[in-house]
């Protein structure tokens, strides 16, 4: 049975997508069967696992409108255990055409149900905004991690997130777990990403994982070539460093093979 983790934050630029490219492919590298759903119209974690949405037939934005299967829908990538469940432009209108639709919040969690016994993780990339797409992405997931960039305005927003936490985990999904607060975009140089890591860890204590994510140009450059940073250069600070976060979810979920 898969574990779905969303990652959230209706910030942009705070490394979501970097996170869930790079998590996803350094899963797999742990051999675990691993799916990334795109759910973000902008479609950055589907090129930046090379594929080209405006090839995509099927994405995410058809299994939660038309009902197309997901299992039909599912792209493989160059990376073995790694899958790509794709989004295109058209998930824009998605949250408009699914406002009259019953069970409109459940959409996503219908789709991704036929897939639950296929993957060991399933990871979905948000967009950076609080609306139905990601409220469905919260609905469908096990838990839900939270990147943090480590600059000044790191903790804007935060609290309105948490607060649609609660709601979602009050109404929709009551079993919703924060998996983590990730804090991203580090740069051991500077005071002021020391401070940011000293006022999370203060604030939220156990909730932030031990892994930093560092600014490196290798997590930047990689996805212009369609490939994770671990393909890209694997003895990148940043690939190890997704690595590493990587073990710390498949050592706390109990997923390390043997």
């Amino acid at each position: 049975m898969s574990k779905i983790i969303a990652i959230a934050n209706q910030k942009g630029g705070v490394g979501k997508t970097t996170t869930a490219i790079n998590l996803s492919a350094s899963l797999a590298a742990l051999e675990q069967k691993v799916l990334v759903v795109d759910a973000d119209p902008q479609a950055n974690s589907t090129s930046g696992l090379g594929i080209n949405p405006k090839e995509v037939k099927n994405s995410i934005y058809e299994c939660m409108v038309d009902g197309v299967g997901a299992k039909e829908s599912v792209q493989s990538t160059d990376i073995n255990y790694l899958d790509v469940l794709p989004s295109h432009i058209d998930l824009v209108g998605a949250e408009v055409e699914m406002v009259d639709l019953e069970g409109r919040e459940k959409k996503m969690k219908s789709a991704l149900k036929p897939l639950k016994n296929d993957y060991d993780f399933i990871i979905i990339d948000c967009s950076p905004s609080l609306g139905l797409i990601t409220i469905n992405a919260l609905t469908a997931a096990d838990s839900v991690i939270i990147p943090v960039q480590c600059e000044y305005f790191a903790l804007e927003g935060l609290g309105k997130l948490l607060q649609t936490i609660k709601i979602i985990q009050k109404r929709l999904n009551k079993d919703l777990e924060i998996e983590g607060i990730l804090l991203t975009m580090y740069d051991v140089r500077l005071r002021l990403s020391n401070q940011v890591v000293e006022e999370v860890t203060t604030h939220f204590k156990q909730m932030v994982f031990n892994t930093l994510i560092p600014r490196n140009i290798k997590l930047s450059e990689s996805p212009s070539f369609g490939l994770p940073a671990i393909a890209h250069d694997a003895d990148s600070k940043g690939a190890i460093s997704y690595l590493n976060l990587a073990k710390e979810i498949a050592e706390k979920n109990e997923k390390i093979k043997s």
